[in-house]
């Protein structure tokens, strides 16, 4: 197996100066589910967590998501809150020890909407039983949700323009306690399906006032939600927005066919106040449209000339459903990422499983070990430190 020379991965550890944002290079910590917070409440387990990634060389951590104060944000008891006296003692917690690792943390700001996550093996809605009273709860855009592969169908009523306010605040508050608890800035989940991501869709989006309508129009909501954060935070909080083509329940999905339908869409946001863009892809290393090699990143940084951050499978030779469906995911040459980095095309590369599993991954990357780091393997979710 060939891997990244160690001079080659230098590239990676350039530090990087974003804005207000000083990072010592350019790894992230992607952010991962993994509901270890019983009642929504982060531990001391999760601050350790997140403190020995930090350091090990990771310059931004990106913690998994978080709920939003709002009723219908959680499907999963057992995922971290961002409110609340309980949960911001925490986070206050995860900070302090992070900084004093040496790393740069944002928390990811999360609100489902619609999605439950809970299909059967057919791709029809299945939501478990003590679940129902909580998604009775859930709001859309449009009270349409998608199945695995399949058109959104109705599921309830379009959200209300108060649903919509209460939502933007939630966020906005949600950002405040961020700078109130000395984060490095805050994250914005409008990826795979969730909420943000219903608005912008235009499958789950057949709004008829202002909040729908063409791919400019449907940016409307989570643009006054950028706005409003940065009114309430200050002009240098940094602001990071992850958005994805592809869907959870539709891996296909696409929000834009091509370069020009791809900058309507980015336009409002940048003008909102994003400072950095998180391109979601399975696979950092395929083009996004016919014509050229740039994938998602590259595309977005063309267009908008905003930093931008990479992720995909970076680091293992499986892509992510292939090793949660039971493929062992081993350690992959960097060669081809180092190339898009020396090329310009991003400026930062988020590391998911490969960082999951293995806490020293950027450490070994760094001193030119990246073979001796640990494989993902089937059972990797059982024990994750």
């Amino acid at each position: 197996m060939r891997t990244v020379a160690k001079d080659a991965a230098s590239t990676l550890f350039k530090p990087q100066t974003l804005g207000s944002l000083q990072l010592a290079n350019r790894i992230v910590m992607s952010p991962m589910t993994r509901s270890f917070a019983p009642g929504g409440v982060p531990g001391e387990d999760i601050a350790e967590y997140y403190r020995r990634r930090a350091g090990a060389d990771v310059g931004l951590i990106i913690t998994e998501g978080v709920w939003v104060d709002h009723a219908g944000a959680s499907n999963d008891d057992n995922v971290p809150r961002f409110y609340g006296e309980d949960a911001l003692a925490g986070w206050a917690r995860v900070v302090k020890r992070v900084h004093e690792a040496g790393g740069k943390i944002m928390p990811q700001l999360w609100h489902v909407g619609l999605f439950s996550g809970a299909y059967d093996s057919a791709g029809e809605t299945n939501p478990k039983p003590e679940r129902l009273e909580r998604e009775k709860r859930q709001v859309g855009p449009s009270g349409m949700i998608g199945g695995q592969g399949r058109a959104p169908v109705p599921t309830g009523e379009p959200m209300s323009l108060a649903e919509i306010e209460s939502v933007i605040d939630a966020f906005a508050s949600g950002a405040q306690a961020a700078r109130r608890l000395g984060f490095d800035g805050i994250a914005l989940h409008g990826a795979h399906g969730y909420l943000l991501d219903q608005f912008l869709w235009a499958a789950t989006n057949l709004r008829a006032d202002s909040y729908g309508g063409d791919r400019s129009q449907r940016t409307r909501f989570v643009a006054e939600m950028i706005a409003e954060i940065r009114r309430r935070t200050s002009p240098d909080f940094p602001i990071m927005l992850r958005y994805s083509q592809w869907k959870l329940q539709d891996y296909g999905a696409g929000l834009a066919t091509t370069p020009g339908e791809l900058d309507e869409l980015l336009t409002p946001l940048v003008d909102a106040g994003v400072d950095i863009i998180d391109c979601s892809q399975r696979r950092f290393w395929e083009p996004v449209f016919e014509g050229s090699d740039l994938n998602l990143a590259g595309w977005t940084k063309k267009l908008t000339g905003k930093p931008t951050v990479t992720v995909g499978s970076v680091g293992l030779d499986q892509e992510m459903f292939a090793t949660f469906a039971g493929a062992t995911g081993a350690p992959a040459s960097l060669d081809r990422l180092i190339g898009l980095l020396d090329r310009g095309d991003f400026d930062l590369v988020a590391v998911g499983r490969a960082l999951l599993v293995d806490p020293d991954w950027a450490t070994k990357v760094k001193e030119g070990r990246h073979d001796a780091a640990l494989p993902f393997t089937p059972d990797a979710l059982g024990r994750l430190n």
